[in-house]
Protein backbone atom coordinates (compact mmCIF):
# COMPACT_ATOMS: atom_id res chain seq x y z
CA UNK A 1 0.00 0.00 0.00
CA UNK A 2 1.48 3.34 -0.81
CA UNK A 3 1.62 6.35 1.61
CA UNK A 4 -0.63 8.54 -0.43
CA UNK A 5 -3.09 5.52 0.22
CA UNK A 6 -3.01 5.22 3.94
CA UNK A 7 -3.07 9.08 4.59
CA UNK A 8 -5.74 9.94 6.49
CA UNK A 9 -8.53 11.46 3.51
CA UNK A 10 -9.83 15.43 4.20
CA UNK A 11 -13.26 14.38 5.59
CA UNK A 12 -12.53 11.59 7.63
CA UNK A 13 -12.82 10.91 11.52
CA UNK A 14 -10.17 8.65 13.71
CA UNK A 15 -12.55 5.96 14.14
CA UNK A 16 -12.79 5.98 9.98
CA UNK A 17 -9.53 4.57 9.94
CA UNK A 18 -9.93 1.27 10.80
CA UNK A 19 -11.58 -1.24 8.63
CA UNK A 20 -14.98 -0.11 7.69
CA UNK A 21 -17.67 -3.12 8.24
CA UNK A 22 -20.87 -2.90 10.14
CA UNK A 23 -19.60 -4.89 12.90
CA UNK A 24 -16.84 -1.88 13.33
CA UNK A 25 -20.00 0.70 13.80
CA UNK A 26 -21.70 -1.25 16.36
CA UNK A 27 -18.28 -2.00 18.32
CA UNK A 28 -17.84 1.56 18.06
CA UNK A 29 -20.99 3.03 18.95
CA UNK A 30 -21.51 0.67 22.20
CA UNK A 31 -18.31 1.17 23.19
CA UNK A 32 -18.30 4.75 23.22
CA UNK A 33 -21.32 4.11 25.20
CA UNK A 34 -19.83 2.34 27.81
CA UNK A 35 -16.65 4.71 27.80
CA UNK A 36 -19.13 7.28 28.87
CA UNK A 37 -20.60 5.03 31.41
CA UNK A 38 -17.46 4.28 33.15
CA UNK A 39 -16.20 7.73 32.97
CA UNK A 40 -19.16 9.43 34.63
CA UNK A 41 -18.27 7.21 37.61
CA UNK A 42 -15.51 9.44 38.03
CA UNK A 43 -17.65 12.09 40.04
CA UNK A 44 -16.70 14.32 42.60
CA UNK A 45 -19.43 16.22 44.65
CA UNK A 46 -19.28 20.30 44.52
CA UNK A 47 -20.44 21.57 47.31
CA UNK A 48 -23.71 23.79 46.72
CA UNK A 49 -24.31 22.21 43.30
CA UNK A 50 -26.35 19.25 43.14
CA UNK A 51 -24.35 18.13 39.90
CA UNK A 52 -21.08 16.60 40.78
CA UNK A 53 -17.68 16.96 38.18
CA UNK A 54 -17.51 13.57 36.68
CA UNK A 55 -15.25 12.66 33.67
CA UNK A 56 -19.04 12.23 31.45
CA UNK A 57 -18.50 15.09 29.74
CA UNK A 58 -14.57 14.43 28.43
CA UNK A 59 -15.56 10.84 27.59
CA UNK A 60 -19.11 12.54 25.35
CA UNK A 61 -16.78 15.11 23.77
CA UNK A 62 -14.10 12.29 22.83
CA UNK A 63 -16.38 9.44 21.71
CA UNK A 64 -17.98 12.44 19.31
CA UNK A 65 -14.54 13.81 17.88
CA UNK A 66 -13.62 10.12 17.56
CA UNK A 67 -16.35 8.58 15.94
CA UNK A 68 -17.89 11.70 14.15
CA UNK A 69 -21.57 13.11 14.07
CA UNK A 70 -23.60 9.71 12.95
CA UNK A 71 -21.83 7.28 15.48
CA UNK A 72 -21.17 10.02 18.16
CA UNK A 73 -24.74 10.85 18.08
CA UNK A 74 -26.08 6.95 18.26
CA UNK A 75 -23.11 6.28 20.84
CA UNK A 76 -24.78 9.01 22.96
CA UNK A 77 -28.52 7.73 22.73
CA UNK A 78 -27.49 4.63 23.48
CA UNK A 79 -25.62 5.67 26.94
CA UNK A 80 -29.02 7.82 27.61
CA UNK A 81 -31.53 5.71 26.54
CA UNK A 82 -29.83 2.65 28.72
CA UNK A 83 -29.51 4.51 31.64
CA UNK A 84 -32.97 5.77 31.20
CA UNK A 85 -34.62 2.25 31.93
CA UNK A 86 -32.31 1.68 34.63
CA UNK A 87 -28.49 1.06 33.84
CA UNK A 88 -26.91 2.62 36.47
CA UNK A 89 -24.38 4.82 35.02
CA UNK A 90 -25.07 7.67 34.94
CA UNK A 91 -22.91 9.80 37.13
CA UNK A 92 -21.98 8.31 40.77
CA UNK A 93 -24.19 5.00 39.34
CA UNK A 94 -27.30 6.78 39.08
CA UNK A 95 -30.15 6.01 36.29
CA UNK A 96 -33.40 6.87 35.08
CA UNK A 97 -35.00 10.25 33.73
CA UNK A 98 -35.14 13.24 35.50
CA UNK A 99 -32.56 14.49 37.94
CA UNK A 100 -30.93 17.92 38.21
CA UNK A 101 -28.28 16.60 35.94
CA UNK A 102 -30.07 15.14 33.81
CA UNK A 103 -30.12 17.95 31.01
CA UNK A 104 -26.71 17.94 31.24
CA UNK A 105 -26.44 13.97 29.35
CA UNK A 106 -29.19 15.46 27.08
CA UNK A 107 -26.69 18.50 26.19
CA UNK A 108 -23.64 15.53 25.74
CA UNK A 109 -26.10 13.71 22.77
CA UNK A 110 -26.31 17.00 20.76
CA UNK A 111 -22.63 18.13 21.85
CA UNK A 112 -20.82 14.77 20.65
CA UNK A 113 -22.93 15.50 17.63
CA UNK A 114 -21.69 18.84 17.16
CA UNK A 115 -18.26 17.97 17.59
CA UNK A 116 -18.54 15.00 15.57
CA UNK A 117 -19.40 17.34 12.68
CA UNK A 118 -16.70 19.71 13.35
CA UNK A 119 -14.17 16.85 13.61
CA UNK A 120 -15.02 15.67 9.99
CA UNK A 121 -14.16 19.30 9.13
CA UNK A 122 -10.74 18.86 10.41
CA UNK A 123 -11.64 20.26 13.59
CA UNK A 124 -9.75 18.13 15.89
CA UNK A 125 -6.34 18.10 13.86
CA UNK A 126 -4.41 21.05 15.52
CA UNK A 127 -4.08 22.66 18.92
CA UNK A 128 -6.53 26.05 18.58
CA UNK A 129 -8.95 23.81 15.70
CA UNK A 130 -9.61 21.40 18.63
CA UNK A 131 -9.84 23.67 21.54
CA UNK A 132 -12.59 25.63 19.51
CA UNK A 133 -14.26 22.25 18.92
CA UNK A 134 -14.00 21.47 22.81
CA UNK A 135 -15.25 24.75 23.71
CA UNK A 136 -18.03 24.51 21.17
CA UNK A 137 -19.03 21.20 22.63
CA UNK A 138 -18.90 22.13 26.10
CA UNK A 139 -21.17 25.58 25.06
CA UNK A 140 -23.84 23.05 23.98
CA UNK A 141 -23.72 20.94 27.34
CA UNK A 142 -24.44 23.73 29.12
CA UNK A 143 -26.69 25.66 26.39
CA UNK A 144 -29.03 22.53 27.80
CA UNK A 145 -27.97 21.71 30.89
CA UNK A 146 -27.94 24.68 33.37
CA UNK A 147 -31.68 25.71 31.86
CA UNK A 148 -32.46 22.25 32.69
CA UNK A 149 -31.35 22.18 35.84
CA UNK A 150 -32.69 25.87 36.94
CA UNK A 151 -36.40 24.15 36.01
CA UNK A 152 -35.43 20.70 37.70
CA UNK A 153 -34.27 22.02 40.64
CA UNK A 154 -36.71 24.87 41.02
CA UNK A 155 -33.93 27.47 40.31
CA UNK A 156 -33.32 31.03 38.91
CA UNK A 157 -31.50 30.75 35.75
CA UNK A 158 -28.89 33.14 37.87
CA UNK A 159 -28.96 30.18 40.95
CA UNK A 160 -28.35 27.88 38.11
CA UNK A 161 -25.38 29.13 36.24
CA UNK A 162 -23.90 29.91 39.93
CA UNK A 163 -24.10 26.02 40.68
CA UNK A 164 -24.22 24.38 37.28
CA UNK A 165 -21.74 26.35 35.02
CA UNK A 166 -19.29 28.35 37.02
CA UNK A 167 -17.85 25.68 39.17
CA UNK A 168 -17.23 23.71 36.52
CA UNK A 169 -15.42 26.00 34.07
CA UNK A 170 -12.10 24.80 35.54
CA UNK A 171 -12.43 21.18 34.88
CA UNK A 172 -13.32 21.63 31.58
CA UNK A 173 -10.77 23.89 30.54
CA UNK A 174 -8.36 20.83 32.04
CA UNK A 175 -10.46 18.30 30.13
CA UNK A 176 -10.13 20.21 26.64
CA UNK A 177 -6.78 20.85 27.29
CA UNK A 178 -6.05 17.17 27.32
CA UNK A 179 -7.83 17.02 24.32
CA UNK A 180 -5.78 19.75 22.20
CA UNK A 181 -3.10 17.63 23.28
CA UNK A 182 -4.17 13.70 22.49
CA UNK A 183 -6.36 14.62 19.00
CA UNK A 184 -3.84 16.51 16.74
CA UNK A 185 -1.15 13.84 18.68
CA UNK A 186 -3.44 10.99 17.41
CA UNK A 187 -3.78 12.59 14.11
CA UNK A 188 0.24 13.09 13.43
CA UNK A 189 0.99 9.68 14.89
CA UNK A 190 -1.28 8.01 12.02
CA UNK A 191 -0.46 10.35 9.63
CA UNK A 192 3.35 9.17 10.10
CA UNK A 193 2.16 5.44 10.16
CA UNK A 194 0.71 6.37 6.57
Amino acid sequence: MSAAAAAPRTGAVLADLLPATRTRDIALVLGGAVLTGLAAQLSVPVPGSPVPVTGQTFAALLVGTALGARRGFLSLAVYTLVGMVGMPWFSAGSSGPGGASFGYVLGMLLAATVVGALARRGGDRSVPRTAGTMVLGSLVIYAVGVPYLAVAAGMSLSAAVTAGLVPFLLGDALKAALAMGALPAAWKLVGRRG
